[in-house]
């Protein structure tokens, strides 16, 4: 079971509570950049694994791409299931007609409306923002991709850094 999501990953702080001594609050810069990076991603419950690419915009084309790319070579010959959000352009006429293409090795379930909390990646999401994005500020929008691609690759090099978020959905 793979579960899709995407997530957009702003550049100017995203404040988040941390320890600091009394009277002296952390001071955490701000650019007031609203530029951000947007993510495409998706995880397999069974070996932890995680796929992602940036992209420019969320869209129909983005998607298929995405899954053309980074699902589709590593699920094709054994099949698997794929769970998806709501998200408009998931119901974009060009991309059934792809999962019909493929559905003999791709099976395609959408999640309930409006539920979350029924998709471990956006558990990866929060990870994410944790150990890359709160309480920073990044000069750059490649400051920021440099760093959550840091992040993605150590959640790809090491599924045990992702296993506890996923094993209440095992």
């Amino acid at each position: 079971m793979i579960f899709s999501d995407e997530a957009s990953f702003r550049q100017d702080s995203t404040l988040h509570a941390t320890w600091g001594r009394v009277a002296h609050p952390p001071d955490v810069p701000v650019t007031g950049e609203r530029k951000s990076v947007k993510i495409l991603g998706a995880v397999e419950l069974q070996r932890s694994r995680f796929f992602y690419q940036r992209d420019q915009v969320f869209n129909a084309q983005t998607y298929g791409a995405f899954l053309q790319h980074q699902i589709a070579p590593c699920y094709r010959r054994q099949g698997a299931i794929l769970i998806q959000d709501n998200a408009s352009y998931h119901k974009d006429a060009t991309l059934w007609e792809w999962f019909r293409d493929n559905r003999h090795w791709l099976e395609v379930i959408p999640l309930p409306p409006y539920s979350p909390q029924f998709n471990p990646a956006e558990r990866l999401w929060q990870h994410t923002r944790k150990n890359g994005t709160h309480n920073r500020s990044f000069l750059t929008l490649d400051e920021l991709a440099r760093t959550l691609s840091r992040v993605f690759t150590d959640m790809q090099a090491n599924p045990n850094i992702i296993r506890p978020y996923l094993l209440p959905f095992l």
